[in-house]
């Protein structure tokens, strides 16, 4: 375990007491510990407070007295993100504000198809409270029990849905933000069309942190799918996935709300996770998809996703396949490829990608990369999976158990050197979906054009010229001229 620990100044603690009032800041070491910790717990670091502000002007508080201290706020949602954006590492200047007490909804409009929310709304209880009202709002990601609705508009999150209804970023109308000095940017708007000039909402989406806080968005939604057919099939190829793919999207259309691919040892791996999941199709086929088709209305989904399997098996395209016939059935489905990431969470520290490439490139793409990787390190085990429909390929790489840790992390290093050079080849993208935080910064440094590089700092400069947002996360921002 990595640690970035350093004694926090005890004289800004009492300040920030003094200011914000004890209510609002927490100082003891245990009670700072979570959220100074990522996710799967390879680092560990600390701060000089961590800041739970219940109100919009409580954030605007807490802003206000870290850039009178001097120091610098980190925000949080729910501390699931996987590339330490939310974990300080210079604990001694740098605060946690966490927004897990702003979660409150605080409009769904069933009419405008829209709901208004704040930031610290934990994205499986804000989904729930959605349907409640016979509505749909279409983000789903593996940690949707504990991230939080703020995170995921930071980060841009993807999920499995992105194909049929895109990116975080395609799912928001507005935003209510605090920026650096402070003040509020009230842009909570859910006009569909308002052509006004520059989008500014857009300058905070995937920002990570670094221009302000994002306290509530203001979100579309969809009339609920109350019809959903769900399917694993075997094929011979992930070449075979991709006309898979095509063909779908030809008979199934814009129906199709997710398509995972994963290899066999997905279910080694699942089963390690969850012992007595039921495994419903042989685990010998060189490559499986999971597929989903949704709807709500008039369409008969069932019959839809019945006739297209039919087809594409009888053209030698589907070797074998189940259709859950319950949502139990499909629950357990959709177990396997996210008991597949506990699996091999199971087996210690492994590389975790997140990377893009074009759609038509993915077999090509994943077999170079695993290829390379082989012969390097002929020890470990490649695991590569992700959306079809977008590109976005997770290829993981687990060092062998035997080895000493710090071996691990020798190929650990290794292994991300490798696929980042397959990855150039390709014209990829090294975050597809969670974003650059503190652990991509050097890679997407590295490769940053210099033209981009200077727009951003550009943006960084005009909205916190102080760099009380996030520092060290993304890119090592210039500062002040």
């Amino acid at each position: 375990m990595t640690s970035l620990h350093t004694d926090p100044s005890g004289e800004h603690r009492l300040l920030l007491r003094s200011m914000l009032g004890e209510d609002l800041v927490l100082t003891d070491a245990d009670a700072m510990a979570r959220y100074c910790r990522d996710w799967h717990g390879d680092v560990t670091s600390s701060a000089v407070a961590v800041l739970r502000p219940r109100s919009t002007e409580d954030v605007a508080a807490c802003v206000e007295a870290c850039r009178e201290l001097g120091l610098a706020v980190v925000p949080q949602g729910g501390n699931t993100g996987l590339v330490l954006g939310g974990i300080p590492d210079m604990p001694e200047r740098q605060v946690v504000l966490s927004l897990e007490r702003m979660n409150r909804i605080r409009k769904i409009d069933a009419d405008d198809f829209s709901a208004v929310v704040e930031a610290g709304c934990i994205l499986w209880e804000l989904k729930e409270a959605i349907a409640a009202e016979g509505m749909f709002f279409p983000l789903a990601l593996g940690a949707q029990g504990s991230c939080r609705i703020g995170g995921n508009i930071s980060t841009n999150a993807g999920g499995i849905n992105v194909l049929r209804y895109g990116m975080t970023r395609e799912l928001v109308l507005g935003l209510e933000v605090v920026l650096p000095d402070g003040t509020i940017f009230d842009g909570l708007s859910t006009l569909r069309k308002d052509n006004r000039g520059i989008d500014l909402k857009q300058l905070f989406i995937g920002a990570e942190g670094t221009l302000g806080v994002v306290t509530a968005a203001s979100i579309k939604l969809t009339p609920n799918p109350d019809q959903v057919a769900t399917a694993l099939v075997g094929l011979a190829s992930l070449e075979d996935a991709i006309t898979l793919y095509r063909r779908a999207r030809r008979d199934c259309s814009d129906l199709m709300s997710a398509f995972e691919f994963m290899p066999p040892l997905a279910f080694t791996l699942a089963r390690e996770a969850i012992p007595d999941l039921p495994i419903p199709m042989a685990a010998d086929y060189p490559c499986y998809v999971l597929m989903e088709v949704s709807g709500s209305g008039l369409v008969d989904i069932d019959n839809l996703m019945q006739r297209f399997l039919e087809g594409v098996m009888e053209d030698g395209i589907v070797l074998d396949g189940a259709i859950a016939s319950s949502q139990a059935q499909a629950r357990n489905l959709w177990l396997i490829r996210e008991g597949m990431n506990e699996g091999q969470a199971k087996r210690g520290v492994h590389m975790r990608s997140d990377v893009s490439v074009p759609l038509s490139k993915v077999p090509s793409f994943v077999a170079e990369a695993e290829k390379a990787i082989h012969e390097a390190l002929p020890d470990c085990i490649c695991v590569s999976y992700g959306h079809v429909g977008d590109g976005n390929v997770h290829l993981n790489v687990l060092p062998s158990v035997e080895l000493p840790h710090q071996q691990r992390l020798e190929r650990i290093y290794q292994s991300k050197t490798i696929l980042n050079q397959v990855l150039d080849r390709f014209h990829g993208s090294l975050s597809a979906e969670h974003g650059i935080g503190r652990l991509k910064r050097a890679d997407f440094d590295a490769r940053l054009p210099e033209t981009k590089r200077r727009l951003l700092n550009a943006i960084k400069n005009a909205i916190d010229p102080d760099m009380v947002m996030n520092p060290g996360c993304q890119l090592n921002f210039t500062g002040k001229s």
